[in-house]
């Protein structure tokens, strides 16, 4: 199995120091950076699989690289935040993060959130098993058409009127999700479990922020919230 390559930007020595060994025992390959500007250096030079960047990083921070990587790169990114209830974590979303991980975290709990990332993205992960991309739910392959909206299972391509729209793994999954059933309305919590590989409850803004992101892409009308229950897409 291939090994997979974490870049972690923290400032924090200690906190960089150790999650960087519990990462490495894991089987991670690990390039640790203590502000984002060396971060963004790292990431254009070792083009890393996974992305691990705490909010509050002096240089550039956490938000602000995400952008820059997101502008160059659909490689998965998490956010680290202190503050669970804070407004980093939804900037951090809306700069194109995947998923964040709140601190201070249990490094077995970071472990399992990069690994669920890294299965949805097809890369492998790390040393331990679980690995592979694929899964039994995703829709089978051809050509899903909604209205100006084409959607290609196979060739993982969407089409809005003509041209071709870009879109993250991740909106890309959540994408796969509505368009396997549309008009069946799926709560945030089925989206958090069949989308983040969340066995238990997640929080929702990152479903949240991730369906409006797709609407930005796809058409604002074209997914519907019912509300009290979740989203739908609009057949």
């Amino acid at each position: 199995m291939a090994e997979t390559h974490v870049l972690f930007v923290e400032d924090d020595d200690v906190i960089r120091e150790a999650t960087q060994l519990a990462l490495e025992r894991d089987g991670f390959v690990v390039t640790a950076m203590p502000d984002g500007l060396q971060g963004l250096d790292a990431f254009r030079a070792d083009r890393p699989d996974i992305a691990l960047l705490d909010v509050m990083v002096p240089g550039l921070d956490g938000v602000s690289l995400c952008r820059r990587i997101r502008d160059e790169s659909t490689v998965p990114v998490i956010m680290l935040s202190a503050r669970a209830d804070s407004i980093d974590v939804v900037l951090g979303l809306e700069a194109g993060a995947d998923d964040y991980v709140t601190k201070p975290f249990d490094g077995a709990v970071l472990v399992a959130r990069i690994r669920a990332v890294l299965r949805r993205f097809g890369h492998a992960s790390g040393g331990g098993p679980g690995g592979g991309a694929g899964s039994e739910d995703e829709p089978e392959g051809g050509v899903l058409v909604f209205g100006d909206l084409e959607i290609d299972t196979e060739g993982m391509e969407v089409r809005r009127a003509g041209e071709q729209v870009g879109l993250t793994p991740t909106e890309m999954r959540l994408l796969l999700e509505f368009s396997s059933a549309p008009g069946t309305v799926l709560s945030r919590d089925k989206l958090l479990e069949r989308v983040w590989d969340y066995g238990w409850g997640g929080d929702t803004r990152v479903v949240d922020v991730h369906v409006q992101r797709l609407r930005t892409k796809i058409g604002q009308d074209r997914i519907e919230t019912v509300r009290g229950f979740g989203y739908k897409l609009r057949a």
